[in-house]
């Protein structure tokens, strides 16, 4: 079947964490005047979240990566310097350190009010931000084979995004906690190994004719064919508190599925591993991120995470040259040397401890620390 060449165009959302400045705690009834002037300066590229607490920007369609990162850079200075006006600042970060899901409120939207009734506190828990990236892909059979082959990747990019390791004010462990709450929902994980297009749609078709779904939006998977626009969108990563290394992981999602693509083109394919698999290498990322490896798959056996990453570098090398991103996606080896947002943070945390905070200061200065680092370098 002759399939159409993916346009490749990227976007980039990201959600967003909002704090009082003095208190360090989120605001869950911030002014409505914020949304609105955020809405203005930017052109109706920032809109509200499930919950008020949090707010969302996106991207416009971008013809390359350098594109990408400056209009995204562009929506973070809207968010600072609006919110500074009201004594607020946004944190990007998958989870805030010490905040409770109990004492935030939903945004009064239709489709959050349904979303509320229908999952009750699953949906309510949802004090959780995350980072999407879509990938231009027009035809919807090659949308469904990449989205298999590229299955594969979806722990190492959690792995490198991780930055949700407190939940409530505890250390919970795990690098990425934040998964753990959005799994509580429906529709959520990894996503099925589809034979084609039709196959996907037979599927959706069967929730959206029995009354349980509207549409595929509602399909949360950390990767899935995008209901609202031509693209593959990956979902999987933690928000990442920097912008270059938000912008080193959109440029490696791009150059994957063009080189996933690139190997269709000389018959060729990246092998399919089951669920079994490839969920103990998500479970992996979640707990540890970049510190105790992955599993490699084809040898069955640990490989640090730094290795992988030289390998996929080295995977793509055409493909990021190809692009214009080789700088960008090189970003990735800063990732692992000083590591993720998770690791920052909990560095942050046990220094303030170590220097006679107390468990409460020692969580604000999280929070300070993320303040800084989600405006540092967007320029």
């Amino acid at each position: 079947m002759l399939l159409k060449e993916p346009s490749l165009t990227i976007g980039i959302e990201e959600e967003y964490l909002l704090v009082d400045r003095a208190t360090l705690d989120l605001v869950s009834d911030p002014p409505e005047s914020i949304m609105e002037e955020c809405r203005r300066r930017s052109q109706q590229q920032i809109s509200p979240e499930f919950l008020r607490s949090q707010i969302e920007v996106g991207t416009r369609v971008c013809r390359n990566l350098g594109e990408a990162r400056a209009d995204l850079a562009h929506l973070r200075k809207v968010v600072i310097e609006v919110t500074r006006e009201a004594g607020l600042a946004p944190i990007a970060a998958s989870t805030h350190p010490f905040g409770l899901w109990t004492e935030q409120r939903h945004s009064k939207v239709e489709r959050y009010d349904d979303l509320s009734d229908e999952m009750q506190a699953a949906a309510r828990r949802l004090l959780i931000c995350g980072m999407h990236v879509h990938v231009g892909c027009e035809d919807n059979e090659l949308r469904i084979d990449l989205m298999n082959q590229m299955r594969y990747f979806l722990p190492h990019l959690l792995a490198l995004s991780t930055s949700s390791p407190f939940w409530e004010g505890q250390n919970t462990g795990l690098r990425s906690y934040r998964l753990t709450i959005f799994d509580a929902l429906p529709r959520t994980g990894l996503p099925e190994d589809f034979e084609s297009y039709p196959e996907y749609q037979r599927h959706v078709d069967v929730l959206v004719d029995a009354g349980l779904l509207e549409d595929a939006t509602k399909i949360w998977w950390d990767l899935r064919p995008s209901a609202r626009y031509p693209t593959l969108e990956t979902r999987i990563f933690d928000v990442c508190t920097t912008l270059d290394d938000a912008v080193a992981l959109a440029g490696l999602t791009l150059c994957l599925l063009r080189f996933l693509y690139r190997l269709r083109l000389e018959n060729q394919r990246w092998r399919i591993y089951s669920h079994f698999l490839l969920n103990e290498n998500r479970w992996r990322a979640m707990r540890y991120g970049v510190d105790e490896g992955l599993l490699d798959l084809a040898k069955g056996q640990i490989v640090p995470v730094a290795d992988l990453v030289e390998e996929i570098l080295e995977l793509i090398r055409e493909d990021a040259d190809a692009l214009g991103c080789t700088k960008e996606v090189e970003g990735l080896r800063r990732i692992i040397e000083r590591g993720t947002s998770a690791h920052r943070q909990l560095a942050a945390y046990e220094a303030a401890l170590q220097a006679g905070a107390s468990e409460t200061e020692a969580l604000r200065e999280v929070v300070d620390f993320l303040i800084e680092e989600t405006a540092r370098d967007l320029e």
